[in-house]
């Protein structure tokens, strides 16, 4: 079961991200505490913004958009932490736009209770997305007033634990973790409201003891346990998944492993049914999503007990290099999953992800965040100051992409793949994504939730950015193309691509000026759902 919960870690996120759209200095605003193992580069922006939008009408819009953030990387002996948070606030220049504001960002960061041996972690994430009449969720930059914006926020805290007595290393963890989508109140062509998730809470722990190959035994043993929970509030939606389980890591050469386990798992998916009125209609709420009856009986949607078990190998020829493929069978059905990470040369990096899991949208974004490291950078558009989807550096798993793809709120199966390729060339960094994400939809019937039962839900997306210095100041050119394809027919397919293009320099110590031009486009089966848009900035920030 560790092997599956790191696959899952893994595939949470998309792996690797093209290059950051570099909008600050960049340079040495280090602490002299920590030389170059601490930056803090807060800064504040105010720029002007015209947007052009030609469909679904042909409007133009001008906003005065002030901004202030942090982006910092933290490192002490035994802490760390990586944070990327941004508040704007635009202000309409027309009669028919509404002023708006935002916080997007993500935080994420450690720091030691006993040193090497207890830790207490923590992960944040705010963004937006566009939502459309199924629930399809798109990393498309917002500026100003939008009905179809959908504000996503998630966190999450707890210890983890790893000692070692003897031979037999201990690895344990707890998180509690919170997800809550505030998005608009769709209805689909046919008057039904769409089921967009609202909040959850999630538990997970885990304990396993194990030890190495040779230390004592010629193989490695192990065996551990674990629990997964998340309370959906939609329609009192609960997962529940408790394993217990045993491996073995077999040698076979310096390099290479074969690694088995089996054991029990018990999970079950169940929820209750909405409140309806008179008619037998259901209610819905204020705040656009189902009323729940709290006297109904639970019903159950999905149920699995029994046998667990997996197969496959570990091969590490290099400290670049390592594969860790599985196969298994879980969920009464065969089980994929598995990494491969190359990095050919310190200037250029290459992964692959596969995953699989049952949970809810609020417990995925959780996982995502735990399996993010503490140096990351995040991707924004240089416009509208939105988190692109992707993080770097580009090890790991670093895209939000596919895991924002659907903001349904009911209980999902997600299989997916992930892969990505960055190089630096010369002082230039370039870099491409790219990602598969299904998600197969768990409802219990009788329930209003029914209609999601067996609907599937699939995202594709793909990433490309390239930046570095040019004339006297530096540039970033990134795109990006997302396809969500929607399993309610009347719906359809929906197609979002764009690129947005950035350049700064340096005018006199920490002010430094900005410029930017992006276009994008939303292509739907809905005629009238179509946008296609245009967007320029000119700006100035400061670098504290």
């Amino acid at each position: 079961m560790r092997g599956i919960l790191t696959a899952i870690a893994l595939g949470a996120l998309a792996v690797a991200g093209p290059v950051a759209a570099q909008d600050r200095r960049g340079d040495d605003r280090e602490s002299s505490r920590e030389g170059d193992r601490t930056r803090i580069d807060p800064y504040i922006e105010v720029s002007q913004i015209v947007t052009w939008q030609f469909d679904p009408v042909d409007e133009t819009v001008t906003y005065t958009q002030v901004a202030a953030g942090v982006d910092a990387q933290i490192r002490g002996r035994n802490s760390g932490a990586a944070i990327a948070l941004r508040y704007e606030r635009n202000f309409a220049w027309d009669g028919n736009a509404r002023d708006t504001d935002t916080l997007t960002g993500i935080v994420r960061g450690y720091t030691a209770i006993v040193p090497r041996t207890l830790q207490i972690e923590a992960g944040a994430l705010a963004s937006r997305t566009r939502t459309d009449g199924s629930g399809g969720s798109l990393l498309v930059p917002v500026i100003g007033d939008d009905d179809t914006v959908t504000k996503t926020y998630s966190a999450y805290a707890g210890p983890t634990l790893s000692t070692r007595v003897d031979d037999v290393k201990i690895d344990a963890n707890y998180r509690i973790g919170y997800t809550r989508v505030e998005g608009p109140d769709f209805v689909t062509l046919g008057g039904d409201a769409v089921d967009l998730f609202d909040e959850s809470v999630a538990h997970s722990a885990m304990v396993r003891a194990a030890t190495s190959p040779d230390m004592p035994f010629p193989v490695g043993v192990g065996v551990g346990a674990g629990f997964y929970q998340e309370d959906i509030d939609t329609l009192d939606q609960r997962v529940r998944d408790a394993y217990v389980r045993g491996d073995v890591t077999v040698p076979v050469t310096p390099t290479l492993a074969i690694v088995a386990g089996a054991g029990v798992e018990d999970v079950e998916v169940s929820s209750r049914d909405a409140l309806r009125d008179t008619d037998g209609n259901p209610i819905v709420g204020p705040n656009g999503r189902y009323l729940v009856d709290g006297n109904s009986p639970r019903q159950i949607a999905y149920e699995a007990e029994g046998l667990i078990w997996d197969v496959g190998v570990i091969w590490r020829p290099s400290s670049r290099t390592q594969l860790q493929a599985t196969f298994g069978r879980r969920y009464d059905s065969d089980a994929y999953y598995g990494s491969f990470t190359w990095q050919p040369s310190s200037r250029s990096n290459f992964g692959i992800a596969v995953y699989d899991s049952i949970q809810g949208f609020g417990g995925r974004l959780n996982n995502a965040l735990a399996a993010l490291p503490t140096d990351f950078e995040v991707i924004r558009d240089p416009i509208s100051g939105d988190i692109t989807g992707c993080t770097s550096p580009t090890l790991g798993t670093n895209c939000l992409s596919g895991l924002l793809g659907s903001v349904r709120s009911s209980v999902f199966r997600g299989r997916g793949v992930t892969a990505s390729y960055t190089r630096e060339v010369g002082r230039m960094t370039a870099g491409f994504a790219a990602g598969y994400d299904n998600r197969k939809f768990i409802a219990a019937p009788g329930t209003i939730l029914e209609a999601a039962n067996d609907i599937v839900d699939e995202s594709y997306y793909v990433t490309a950015g390239v930046s570095g210095p040019a004339w006297r100041g530096n540039f970033s050119v990134n795109t990006f193309a997302n396809w969500f394809d929607s399993g309610i027919g009347e719906i359809g397919d929906t197609f979002a691509y764009g690129s947005a293009a950035s350049y700064y320099q340096s005018i006199w110590q920490n002010l430094s000026a900005r410029a930017a031009l992006s276009v994008y486009a939303v292509d739907t089966e809905v005629s009238d759902a179509d946008l296609r848009a245009a967007s320029a900035l000119l700006g100035l920030r400061y670098d504290f």
